[in-house]
């Protein structure tokens, strides 16, 4: 995509302004799809006659796909074009989205969203790369990645409150249909804003090996994860999966060291500040997300709140999200992103623990609200940390392969997350019901050590984060070029 000669008055504009707003709905778009659907399972179950093993892939199937697919999403945006890696995966989850819209079987509705899945994976790293690339001014990089950075949040919340609206409202197919006429307009947007930047040169030099090796093992171990909860972890099917998805990413780096044009090049991992990035996004989000999900179930499993009443009680979160990405934004070229996301990571340690405390018979106002502000101001600060490290100093020609990157960080943290934190809750819970506790109380005992153990991953996060280069939303420099593109030699 070109960009504008004058890169430091691009947001001002009116196209910089429009291009701002167009990525960070097709970001909307596909981290909404991850929280969305959550309330709507009872609906969804009872329309299609899902069973209750194969209605977990509701949701599971979605982020198979997507956590799976997005490092090949990212590369083949670098390598393919932005905008049409934007285009054909909004217009697969367009379709994909009115398929599950309109299924009349439980077959269809997993088969859509896994297609969903795919799609979002095209659509997430085009949109934020589109955005890096576009915004390649300090200050205006800074202030459009912290845009971004409360998207992510605020759609996750927003999720549960629109699911819960429309569940109850016009019925859950809704959840699904609302997603079309967005997805039109994102398409829309990109064909009349965006430039075509498609390479030409690089089809022949596709490293099909790498993809096949580097997606089948993220897709198995997204899979292993995400069934392990369900499977057990001892059992021998999680043990498998798991170590044949450790061989095939064993092999993908084996390889990728021997390609001429690899599907990762490792040099990236130079830049400073993107591996510690990737690597803090992981252990946050494994306990931020995980967070949402133990919240919800206390809501409405043990308070016994409606899908709707769950959502709307997410709402103040949003307004806390916003808040600390905008004084976060502020400060990135102040301070830097490591103060940021270790304090973000400590203040939302301290709002899950908090969480954690909930009683039995809890009220929303003292039990629920004070906490759930406290951790969406330090989710708000690591996000805008987290992005703008994994971004800065980054080439524009590896910028689709960082946004995946740091995408996929999080979408293996939240899989990771739930797999061990399900399993911490379930076995406290089976250990007070087996000691007779009532159902409520051992729920609630198995979401109390479930959220100590995520407040655990958070400042695991900050220990993490206060190891790692402080960097400041940097363009990419001469020598960032020149190390993400370390020559291959010719094969003989």
């Amino acid at each position: 995509m070109q960009t504008p000669t004058n890169h430091a008055a691009f947001l001002s504009t009116r196209r910089g302004k429009l291009t701002l707003a167009l990525v960070c709905l097709a970001g909307f778009l596909d981290f909404v799809d991850t929280t969305i659907v959550n309330v709507a399972l009872p609906s969804i179950r009872h329309g299609l006659g899902f069973s209750v093993q194969n209605l977990q892939w509701v949701i599971s199937g979605y982020l198979l796909t997507y956590g799976g697919l997005l490092l090949l999403g990212g590369r083949a945006a670098d390598l393919l074009g932005r905008r049409r890696l934007l285009v054909t995966g909004t217009s697969l989850f367009a379709l994909s989205s009115l398929t599950a819209g309109l299924a009349d079987t439980d077959a269809v509705m997993i088969a859509a969203r896994l297609a969903q899945g795919l799609g979002a994976a095209m659509m997430t790293p085009a949109a934020l790369s589109i955005l890096t690339t576009s915004f390649t001014d300090g200050s205006d990089r800074v202030k459009a990645l912290g845009v971004w950075s409360a998207t992510v949040p605020l759609a996750s919340a927003l999720g549960v409150t629109l699911g819960g609206v429309l569940s109850q409202g016009p019925g859950w197919r809704a959840v699904f249909l609302v997603n079309v006429p967005i997805a039109v307009l994102v398409v829309v947007g990109a064909m009349r804003l965006l430039d075509n930047d498609r390479n030409h040169a690089v089809g022949r030099e596709f490293d099909l090996p790498g993809a096949a090796l580097g997606t089948g093992g993220l897709l198995l171990l997204v899979y292993a994860l995400v069934n392990a909860p369900h499977a057990g972890w001892g059992a021998p099917r999680t043990i498998a999966e798991l170590a044949a998805a450790a061989v095939l990413l064993i092999a993908f780096i084996v390889v990728e060291q021997r390609q001429r044009n690899p599907l990762v090049p490792f040099s990236i991992f130079r830049i400073e500040g993107l591996a510690a990035a990737d690597t803090t996004q992981v252990i946050a989000q494994a306990g931020f997300l995980s967070m949402f999900f133990f919240i919800t179930l206390y809501m409405q499993n043990v308070l016994g709140y409606s899908p709707i009443a769950a959502g709307t009680a997410y709402l103040p979160v949003t307004v806390g999200v916003g808040i600390a990405a905008g004084i976060s934004t502020g400060l990135v070229a102040r301070i830097g992103t490591r103060p940021i996301i270790v304090a973000g990571a400590v203040i939302g340690a301290g709002g899950v623990y908090w969480l954690s405390r909930i009683p039995v018979h809890g009220s929303y106002l003292t039990d629920l609200l004070p906490g759930l502000v406290v951790m969406a101001l330090g989710l708000g600060a690591v996000m805008v940390g987290v992005q703008n490290a994994a971004n800065a100093g980054v080439p524009a020609d590896k910028a689709g392969l960082a946004a995946a990157l740091i995408t996929t960080s999080a979408t293996v943290g939240a899989a990771l997350g739930l797999a061990i934190l399900t399993a911490i809750a379930t076995s406290r819970t089976n250990h007070l019901i087996a000691a007779h506790a009532s159902t409520a109380h051992a729920l609630t005992g198995g979401f109390h050590a479930a959220l100590v153990a995520c407040s655990a991953f958070l400042l695991g996060a900050a220990v993490i984060a206060a190891r790692a280069t402080n960097t400041r939303g940097e363009q990419a420099t001469g020598d960032a070029l020149a190390e993400a593109r370390v020559p291959i030699p010719e094969a003989a």
